[in-house]
C-alpha cells in the first residue's frame, strides 16, 4: 500500500529546511540548511518536486552559488519522499567518487530520516558502497560521464547532471553522454525528472547554454530599494572608481540610484517581490513549456553576504583586464556566462605594413630564448625560429624551408645540421635553440619524424601532435611513449609524443596580433609594450603573413545537430600558423609561463655580460663544463661480487 500512495505535496525546499543538515565536512556554514539564505535556489529545487510538471530543469549559474547543493537535497528528497531509482553523474568517476565521501556520506549521515533508510557501508549486504546507495523503494548509483558502462547500468527515473559542459563529447565511442544517461529515463515516461546544472565554457560549445537557449530563460528579478522597480542584475552595471574596488555600488536600471550591497539580503527576499521571470521569446517560451522544459540563470552578483561579494567582482574583473585567459574564468565561473573566443583572422595586410625594422637571422633585444616549430611536408620541411621574452612578448627569428623528400636521409641531414646553428644577438652574443617542437607528420611521414626525434635525443627536441580541444590549462599534455620502426625492425626504445591543443595557441597567437603597438612618444615616455605583442621583422614575405592568418574560427553544426567551434583553413597553405603553435608549444614545456621575475633577470644578465660564444640550449653564455680526465678501470677499486 505504501508503495501504491500518491507522492507526497511536499516539495523540495520545504523538505531541506525540515530535514538538511549541513555538516561541516563539506559546507562552509554548517547546521540546518536554509532555502532564506540563497532564496534564488527555492523556484528550482521546486521544479525538482515530484508535483511540479516540468521534467527538464536547466540551471546555468556561476560557481559556488548552491546548485550541487540543491542537488544534494533533490537526492535527500527522494531517497526519504519519492524512493525510486536515481542516478548522479559527474564529469568523471573520481569526482563522483568525491562527491559521495564529501556530499552524500554527510547529507545520510547528518539527517536522522536518511540515516535510518541506508544502511552504514559497515553492515553485511548493506547495499552502501562509495557508488552505490540502496534504501526502501530505490538505489542511488553515482557515476562519470567518462564511463559508458557506469551511464547504462540501469533505468532510472530521476537524474541528476552536474557540471555537464565538463562532460566528454563522446564517451567510448558510444555516444554523448548526456543522450546516454537521459535513455535511462524512457521506461518511466512523463514521471521522470532530469536536473542540467553547470557554469558554461565556451559560447557554440557550452552544452548547459544550449540547454537554457532551448528553456524559457528565466533570470532572477530584484526590486530596487529606492523606486522599487524589478530588474535582473548585470554586471555592465557595476560601477566603481578606478583602483578603488571598495566604492563599487549598483545603478539601478529604473531610477539610477546607487545601491548599496548591504541592500542585496532585503531585495533578494521573496516577500519583498524577488522572483524568477521568464525572458525568453513568446514562441520559445510556448515550445519549452510543451516540452516540460524550464531554464534558469544566476550569477555570482547575487551571492549571499559573507560568500562573495561585489568588491572582489570588482577587483577581479581589473586583475584580469588584458589577460583573456583570466577574463574568460571571470565570466564562466563568476558571471556564469560563455566565453566567445575571438577566433576572426587578423588583417594580413595591417600586420605587413607594421613590420619592424630588423632582418630575419638575427635576435633583437628583448629576446632571452629561442625556440623552434618545424612543420613536415612530403617534399620539405619548414622551420620557423621564435625568439621569447618578458609577458610573452615574441619575435620571429629565423624563417628556414628545407628542401627534399622526407622520406629519405638527405633533409634529416639537413634538419640535424640545422638543430646546431646560432643566432646573432643584438648584444653581441650568439644564441642556440632551446628546444624545436616537429610535427609527427601525416602519417606517411611519421616513421621518419620519430626515427630523427628518436636520434636527435630527448633534451633538444620533442615529437608533437596536434589534438582537437579548448583546454586552457593543460594545452600540452603527455608524454605518451610510441613505437619506433626503421627498415621494418622495431627499434629498443621508442619516442616521447606530446599532444598540443592548437586551438589553445591559435586563439592565443590571433589575440596577441591584434594587440596594437605603441608609439614612440608612449616608448619615450617609459610606456610597455602590451603583454604578448608579436613583433615580425621586415625581411617577411607577405606570403608568411597569410599563411599565419590562414584559419578561422567558425561554428559548424554536427550531424546530431549540435554546435561546436573548429579552427578550419581559410587558403590552402598554413604552415606558418603551424609552426608558431609548435614552438609555442615547446616554450610552454619550458615553463616561460610560469617563470617568476628572478629568471628572466637572471636570463638579461647573462645577455649583458656575454662573451660572444655560442649559447648551449639557449642558455646565454652558459660555459660548457670542464673536460674531466678519464678515471683508471679500477677507481672504485675491486669489484668483485659487489652486488
Amino acid at each position: 500500500m505504501a508503495g501504491l500512495a500518491p507522492d507526497p505535496s511536499l516539495t523540495v525546499s520545504q523538505w531541506a529546511d525540515r530535514h538538511r543538515v549541513l555538516s561541516s565536512r563539506a559546507a562552509s556554514e554548517a547546521g540546518p540548511y536554509r532555502t532564506a539564505r540563497t532564496p534564488y535556489m527555492k523556484a528550482v529545487m521546486d521544479a525538482l518536486s515530484p508535483r511540479h510538471p516540468a521534467q527538464r530543469v536547466v540551471f546555468m549559474k556561476a560557481a559556488q552559488v548552491g546548485a550541487t547543493e540543491a542537488g544534494n537535497n533533490w537526492i535527500g528528497f527522494c531517497m526519504h519522499r519519492a524512493p525510486g531509482p536515481f542516478l548522479a553523474v559527474q564529469p568523471t568517476v573520481d569526482l563522483a567518487k568525491r562527491l559521495s565521501q564529501q556530499r552524500i556520506d554527510p547529507l545520510i549521515e547528518e539527517s536522522p530520516d536518511l540515516r535510518a533508510l541506508v544502511l552504514p557501508s559497515r553492515s553485511r549486504d548493506a547495499g552502501n558502497t562509495i557508488l552505490g546507495k540502496r534504501f526502501p523503494g530505490g538505489q542511488l548509483i553515482l557515476t562519470g560521464a567518462n564511463s559508458a558502462v557506469g551511464l547504462r547500468s540501469m533505468p532510472a527515473r530521476w537524474v541528476f547532471l552536474d557540471e555537464v559542459d565538463a562532460y566528454p563529447g563522446d564517451v567510448d565511442g558510444e555516444g554523448d553522454p548526456i543522450a546516454l544517461a537521459e535513455a535511462r529515463t524512457i521506461s518511466f515516461g512523463h514521471r521522470s525528472k532530469v536536473f542540467l546544472a553547470s557554469t558554461p565554457t565556451l559560447r557554440g560549445l557550452s552544452r548547459i547554454e544550449r540547454e537554457w537557449e532551448l528553456s524559457d530563460q528565466q533570470r532572477y528579478h530584484v526590486p530596487c530599494p529606492h523606486c522599487g522597480g524589478l530588474q535582473w542584475l548585470q554586471f555592465e552595471r557595476l560601477r566603481w572608481e578606478q583602483g578603488k574596488a571598495e566604492t563599487v555600488q549598483y545603478l539601478c536600471e529604473h531610477c539610477d540610484a546607487p545601491i548599496a550591497e548591504r541592500h542585496k539580503t532585503w531585495m533578494m527576499a521573496e516577500e519583498n517581490g524577488a522572483g524568477w521571470q521568464a525572458t525568453a521569446a513568446p514562441e520559445v517560451q510556448a515550445a519549452a513549456k510543451a516540452a516540460g522544459v524550464v531554464g534558469y540563470h544566476i550569477s555570482g552578483l547575487y551571492s549571499p553576504l559573507g560568500w562573495l561579494s561585489w568588491e572582489e567582482i570588482a577587483r577581479g574583473w581589473e586583475s584580469a583586464l588584458g589577460n583573456d585567459a583570466a577574463l574568460k574564468t571571470l565570466k564562466n565561473t563568476i558571471l556564469g556566462e560563455s566565453w566567445q573566443e575571438r577566433g576572426e583572422a587578423p588583417d594580413w595586410q595591417r600586420l605587413y605594413e607594421r613590420r619592424a625594422d630588423w632582418q630575419l637571422g638575427m635576435a633583437p633585444d628583448g629576446v632571452l630564448l629561442l625556440t623552434a616549430g618545424a612543420d613536415v611536408q612530403r617534399d620539405r620541411i619548414e622551420v620557423d625560429v621564435w625568439g621569447w621574452g618578458r609577458n610573452l612578448r615574441s619575435w620571429l627569428v629565423d624563417h628556414v624551408v628545407l628542401e627534399g623528400d622526407t622520406a629519405r636521409p638527405e633533409v634529416w641531414a639537413q634538419l640535424s645540421e640545422f638543430l646546431g646553428q646560432t643566432w646573432e644577438h643584438v648584444s653581441g652574443c650568439r644564441i642556440a635553440l632551446a628546444r624545436m617542437a616537429i610535427d609527427s607528420g601525416d602519417g606517411v611521414t611519421t616513421d621518419a619524424v620519430y626515427s630523427w626525434v628518436r636520434a636527435a635525443g630527448r633534451g633538444q627536441v620533442i615529437a608533437i601532435k596536434g589534438v582537437a580541444g579548448f583546454d586552457r590549462t593543460t594545452p600540452v599534455d603527455g608524454p605518451t611513449y610510441v613505437e619506433v620502426t626503421e627498415a621494418g625492425r622495431k627499434l629498443r626504445r621508442g619516442v616521447q609524443l606530446w599532444k598540443v591543443a592548437g586551438a589553445v595557441f591559435k586563439s592565443e597567437t590571433y589575440r596577441f596580433l591584434r594587440l596594437v603597438a605603441p608609439t614612440d612618444e608612449e616608448l619615450a615616455e617609459g610606456g610597455e609594450w602590451p603583454h604578448g605583442f608579436v613583433h615580425i621583422p621586415k625581411g617577411t614575405t607577405a606570403e608568411w603573413m597569410k599563411q599565419l592568418t590562414a584559419e578561422q574560427l567558425m561554428t559548424i553544426k554536427t550531424r546530431q545537430g549540435f554546435q561546436r567551434l573548429e579552427w578550419q583553413q581559410t587558403r590552402e597553405r598554413n604552415e606558418a600558423l603551424d609552426c608558431r603553435v609548435y614552438a609555442r608549444a615547446a616554450a610552454w614545456l619550458m615553463g616561460i609561463d610560469r617563470w617568476d621575475n628572478l629568471r628572466w633577470e637572471q636570463l638579461e644578465a647573462q645577455m649583458t655580460t656575454g662573451t660572444g660564444e655560442a649559447l648551449p640550449a639557449g642558455q646565454p653564455n652558459r660555459q660548457p663544463p670542464a673536460t674531466q680526465a678519464k678515471r683508471p678501470t679500477p677507481w672504485m677499486g675491486p669489484r668483485k661480487k659487489w652486488f
